[in-house]
């Protein structure tokens, strides 16, 4: 019996016996000890089935890890019957007719086998139009928002986005115009074809081979008969791709295998009509065929997309090998987890900070709040061992009388205000007393550190008066269903399905039919008026109605409750109920690891998924199983926020110094260095008034109210507004802008605020003069108030009183100097 080789113009190996010797013609460049064919066994079914073959090396014992070869590109493929299916030169597979076939692959002079069974090949081939044509059209990319799904088409054909509705696909391509881009008697004249094949002119450029295996399929698509959509074909719930992950150098390649899977439980390999893209060109290449090549140090991930579904492949090329990490000692699991990347990625990190920069970073990320200066006098002069978990635990509230916590007030107001700007409260939307209904319920319950399963689920199934139950306001925040979907979404799961309202998501696997089913939950929450509080206005009551649907917007099917990735659930009293249970469950992946990624964002300046509110499967974790560890340890906890804070804040991570060592100077993605955050508007104006001391007056506000404090959007204050306090009219974590500008400098340098606190005759410089105080001192306590450390002995050489100034004039210019550099403006 006679081997083809891929090319199919010769016969050039043959099978020797039962067997299975091999003979080859020339020998190629790769010769590894071992390797592995995957799979090994492979079923095609119907016309113009493909599938990709993979070949790997192995270690020693036969198995395989991320650092194994690719040896696709380089082994030599032969089919010893081509009648039945045939191979290409990269090891695509392709099949011809009903058998069974042996594709053998070479490698460096050792051959192995892969067998190969073929089925349901018809002489008339019968294509599906949602499993064989939508995805010719969307690998083509003429379903793309650029191309075809454009608002108005081009050239006449208008197509949905990433064919999220094929029955008007089909009629587009087949009715419209006539029928004229469709010719049934003669195919091959169909306009469908020689547009995208450059046979007529096109302007999208050539999308088709002519002759090639996506050209035959539609052409035998429109020979028989172009047939429209199945409503109940089968569709395509989940994707895999192969490898998941890799480790190489700059360089390396690697062919990626995608395999779908169907609601009806097929599985079928779909490599050919994937669509691949690399989520950083610097770091990683990818063809259309999906083989990626090293192009950079780092890491990054090539995403895979397929039929509304989508997959990743994270690749590291290391910055060097075997790296030791001096020093280093794992505090908690969170450094042995970020060890292990250091140590994958060739990264060293910094060394630990100092005690004062300890000090004023654990103080700002807690409570958003600098420490005294006895404090902080007390901290540094401390020889205890264990003072930074101390100090940690203080903070949070971890002391042995839970009545006797100094920061409680503190913590609440600060996170407070970050929950507040998430959830949107303000008086814009709920009025006064609504805003303060709400303020109040989420400040006290972060005071009494309520578990986080019961704080979102009491804000879920709120209902009854704004004014009384303030997470009720949340139905007024969020008016209606579609609203309360994207907020719930992005807040809750880290999901954002605002794309998912109109078509298909682009680089998610959710639909319309998942957005109108998730809103179904919320389509018999509304409101009615009562006129109880009628001295505080009108008062919303937010009721549960016995009846209303969500329609899908275009089938018109009316939508059953139904979670992400979930079946249908439902509860004859409240839909949101079975909601919540499946929320806050800790089986659902969503809810904790959104948590954990917005803390570590918090904590330690950027996300493990970035953005914090982003959490796709192709915007995969930095550090997967560090998001698992957090998420598992967290659900462990009973959703404890403090004790997800006490375990970022006590590792050695967390602790390491800002300044980056010429190693690590390029990461910013793997907290080798602490990263820097500059000061959020109400810290930053709190801090400022700490370190002159003279507090900022706010309307309506008894004087002595901190910026932390505040419970409405609306303060009409200069300061607050230029550093970026949001307005709340998004639940994005980006509507608080935390980049520097030029405008920030110029008020802090100008403006009237800092100069007028600095000379207020009850400010701290006027009060240290007037108490006749030593110079040394005076700098001392101006570098405790805004630095957290008193000044170096080389400062106080520098910092030398003139004997031609006056002393406070001097000491407001220093005041202003420290105020104004950034050591004090950003967190480090």
């Amino acid at each position: 019996m006679a081997f083809c080789h891929v090319s199919g113009a010769v016969c050039a190996m043959a099978l020797c016996v039962a067997g299975h010797a091999w003979g080859q013609e020339a020998a190629p460049a790769a010769s590894p000890a071992d390797f592995r064919i995957r799979p090994e066994a492979v079923t095609l079914e119907g016309n113009f089935a493909r599938a990709q073959l993979l070949v790997t090396t192995t270690n020693g014992d036969g198995s395989l890890d991320e650092r194994s070869a690719d040896l696709t590109q380089a082994a030599v493929y032969a089919s010893d019957n081509p009648q039945v299916v045939t191979v290409s030169s990269t090891g695509q597979l392709l099949a011809v007719a009903d058998g069974q076939a042996t594709i053998g692959v070479t490698v460096g002079g050792a051959t192995k086998l892969a067998a190969v069974t073929v089925s349901g090949v018809l002489p008339q081939p019968q294509i599906n139009f949602n499993e064989h044509v939508l995805p010719i059209v969307s690998k083509a990319g003429c379903n793309a928002g650029a191309c075809h799904a454009s608002q108005h088409g081009k050239g006449g054909l208008k197509l949905s986005v990433f064919s999220y509705a094929p029955e008007e696909d089909w009629a587009s391509m087949v009715r419209d115009s006539s029928g004229r881009r469709v010719n049934r008697l003669d195919p091959a004249n169909s306009l469908l074809l020689l547009k995208p094949t450059l046979s007529v002119p096109h302007g999208g450029n050539r999308r088709l081979e002519p002759g090639g295996i996506d050209h035959q399929i539609l052409t035998a698509w429109i020979a028989g008969g172009a047939p429209p959509p199945s409503a109940d074909a089968p569709k395509v719930t989940r994707l895999e791709m192969l490898p998941a992950s890799r480790v190489g150098e700059v360089g390396t390649t690697q062919q990626l295998q995608v395999v779908a899977e169907y609601s009806d439980g097929r599985h079928r390999d779909v490599t050919a009509w994937a669509k691949f893209d690399s989520l950083d060109d610097s770091v990683l290449g990818i063809t259309p065929q999906g083989v990626l090549t090293v192009a950079g140090r780092g890491q990054s991930a090539v995403m895979a997309r397929f039929e509304g579904q989508a997959a990743v492949c994270t690749v590291v090329a290391p910055y060097a090998e075997n790296v030791e990490l001096a020093g280093w000692v794992d505090y908690n699991f969170v450094d042995t987890h970020a060890a292990a990347k250091f140590h994958e990625l060739g990264v060293v990190p910094s060394q630990l900070c100092d005690d004062a920069t300890f000090l004023r970073r654990a103080y700002l990320d807690a409570t958003g709040t600098l420490p005294g200066i006895e404090t902080t006098r007390a901290f540094l002069a401390s020889t205890e061992a264990d003072k930074r978990n101390k100090l940690v635990d203080e903070l949070l509230g971890f002391v042995p009388d839970p009545t006797q916590d100094p920061h409680a007030g503190n913590y609440a107001a600060y996170w407070a205000l970050k929950w507040a700007d998430l959830i949107r409260s303000s008086s814009d939307t709920l009025g006064e007393q609504g805003m303060w209904s709400m303020h109040n319920w989420i400040r006290e319950s972060l005071r009494a550190n309520k578990p986080f399963d019961a704080f979102v689920r009491e804000l879920i199934t709120a209902r009854g008066s704004v004014y009384m139950n303030g997470p009720a306001n949340y139905f007024r925040i969020a008016g209606n269903p579609e609203d309360l979907t994207e907020t719930t979404a992005q807040l809750f799961l880290g999901v954002r399905l605002q794309c998912a309202k109109c078509h298909h998501h682009p680089f998610e696997k959710y639909s319309q039919a998942d957005y109108y089913g998730f809103a179904a939950f919320f389509a018999r929450v509304g409101t009615k008026g009562s006129q109880e509080f009628g001295i505080f206005g009108g008062e919303t009551v937010v009721v549960v109605r016995a009846g209303g649907e969500v329609g899908h917007p275009r089938t018109g099917q009316i939508m059953k409750p139904t979670p992400l990735d979930g079946e249908a659930i439902d509860d004859p009293l409240d839909r949101r109920r079975p909601l919540a249970d499946w929320l806050t469950q800790g089986e659902n992946e969503f809810f904790a690891r959104n948590v954990v990624n917005r803390y570590v964002g918090y904590l330690l300046g950027r996300g493990l998924c970035d953005p914090i509110d982003d959490m796709r499967a192709t915007n995969p974790p930095t550090n997967i199983p560090l998001m698992d560890a957090l998420a598992a340890d967290f659900v462990q906890s009973g959703f404890n926020l403090k004790h997800l804070m006490r375990t970022i804040m006590q590792s050695r991570l967390y602790q390491l110094d800002y300044q980056p060592t010429e190693a690590n100077a390029g990461d910013t993605r793997f907290y080798s260095h602490f990263r820097v955050k500059r000061l959020s508007a109400e810290p930053l104006l709190d801090a400022i008034d700490q370190a002159t001391g003279v507090r900022t007056k706010f309307p309506n506000l008894p004087l002595g109210t901190r910026a932390i404090e505040l419970p409405d959007s609306n303060y009409n204050d200069y300061s607050l507004q230029v550093f970026g306090k949001p307005r709340r009219v998004s639940t994005c974590e980006c509507e608080r802008v935390s980049d520097p500008t030029l405008v920030q400098t110029l008020h802090l340098l100008n403006s009237s605020l800092v100069s007028g606190k600095l000379s207020n005759p009850e400010g701290r410089v006027a009060k240290a003069v007037a108490a006749g105080r030593p110079h040394a001192e005076i700098v001392d306590e101006l570098f405790l108030a805004t630095l957290c450390r008193p000044a170096t002995a080389a400062e106080q050489a520098q910092f030398v009183l003139p004997a031609d100034l006056e002393p406070r004039v001097y000491y407001e210019d220093l005041l202003w100097t420290l105020i104004n550099s950034k050591h004090f403006l950003f967190n480090h």
